[in-house]
Parts: structure tokens; sequence; C-alpha cells
């Protein structure tokens, strides 16, 4: 009887220690880079292309959508609609957009404060694989209710200015939400991100399904892919600002 006794207080034990253990931040960024697919597969993507939809103004328009992604910081993104396409590009150094929605159609370069944003959506491995590689402060806050999920949810410092929360799911430790605090033509602003319908395409885990917008205003735009390619071709100078433009 005293034997299992002694076992049962050993177990108790052993789940009590398992169950005080806490999580730390970079104990979340190895799980997060696990179940994207691993390190070594997300080094394998050179590049993405996401095709799909663009879904604005609570649904009043609906607009084609193509995003490509290329290491190590570039990226493009075309929007069209009634034979219009808005273009807005970043090729790692400079920043360029065609707006004919806005009556522009002619490139032109893309203000400062716009370019930080695109440089963090250049990203292929995400946020937190980035920010641990840059060396940048992440830590560890507990547990938050994200639309009724307890979500994991981790503050990113960042070296050149700027504060991100990212909050991954407790069960697949994917990202659900990022919030991006950013310092936008001297006003102080924050962007939301929600991911979901993550799809598994050339090893990895992509959202296919995005919902952005500043927090508290308005309904959020709604990023619709219904593709995903690995490694596409991509034209040498795709990302870059048109050789025939006025610079």
């Amino acid at each position: 009887m005293q034997m299992i006794h002694r076992a049962a207080l050993g177990l108790a034990l052993l789940l009590a220690g398992t169950a005080a253990h806490a999580l730390t931040a970079t104990e979340l960024v190895a799980k997060n880079i696990e179940a994207k697919g691993g390190a070594a597969a997300l080094q394998g993507v050179k590049s993405l292309r996401r095709e799909g939809r663009l879904v604005v103004n609570g649904g009043q328009f609906v607009l084609e959508l193509a995003e490509t992604k290329q290491r190590p910081d570039s990226i493009r993104t075309e929007v069209s609609m009634q034979g219009l396409s808005q273009v807005q590009a970043y090729d790692g150094k400079d920043g360029w957009r065609i707006d004919p929605f806005g009556g522009r159609k002619d490139p032109e370069r893309m203000p400062a404060d716009d370019v930080k944003e695109f440089i963090e959506d250049a990203s292929i491995d995400g946020v937190l694989p980035d920010a641990a590689a840059a060396g940048n402060l992440i830590e560890y806050l507990g547990t938050e209710d994200v639309d009724g999920t307890p979500a994991h949810k981790l503050r990113i410092t960042r070296k050149e200015g700027g504060v991100q929360y990212v909050y991954l799911d407790p069960d697949y430790f994917l990202e659900i939400r990022v919030e991006s605090q950013r310092v936008v033509r001297g006003v102080k602003r924050t962007s939301v991100m929600d991911y979901g319908n993550y799809e598994k395409v050339g090893g990895v885990f992509w959202p296919l399904s995005i919902e952005s917008g500043l927090k508290g205003e308005g309904d959020p735009a709604k990023f619709e892919y219904k593709s995903a390619v690995v490694n596409p071709t991509i034209a040498p100078d795709y990302f870059s600002f048109p050789a025939t433009a006025t610079k």
C-alpha cells in the first residue's frame, strides 16, 4: 500500500512540475518555426507568390490580388479592378508604387514611413523568426484572449524603433494575430493583422486568409488567397523601380 502511495505521490509531483514549467520566449519562437515546417523547409523557400482577391470597405469593392516575395527583402503586390492595376513594391533598398486609383499612373517613390511597413511585409519566415535572427528583444507576456482563444502573447521591441505583439495559437503555435505599433508621419498608429486558413505548400504552412487594418478604425481589408506557389520563376527586375520611369 505504501508503494502505491509513493508512486501516486511521485506522479502528482511530476505532473505539478510539468504544469509549473512556463514557456519561454525562446521556446515559443522555436515552436513557431517548427509549426511552420521547420527551419530547413523555411530556408528552402527563396520566393513565394500568392494570388486571390482583396475585399475592402465591407465588401463594397473586390479586387484581384497578387503578392510576390523574394529573399532577402523584396516584395511586390498588385491589385486590379476594371482594367486598372495598383502596384506597390520594395526591392530591398527602395520602395515605389503606381496608384491609378489615386489618379497617379506613373511610378513614384514611396515615402520613408510607408517603406518601413513594406520591409516588415517582405518577410518570408515571419515576424518571430526574423526578430530572433535580427537580435531584437522578444518577451513572453503570458496568454491573452483573442476571439475566444487563450493565445500566447509575445512582445518584440525592434532595434530600429517600434513594438510588435505576436499572438500564437496555443495548440498549433502559428500566428493568429500581429499588432504593430509605428509612428507614421508623426502620428502613432497600431495596425492589426489576423491570420487564418493555413495550408501547407512546399513543406511550409502559409496563411491564406489575412485581415488587416488600423486598430479601432472601420472594417479591415480581407486578403483571401486562393493559391500559393513556392519558388516561382521571377524576372530579375520584377521588384525594381521601372527603368523607363522618371526618377
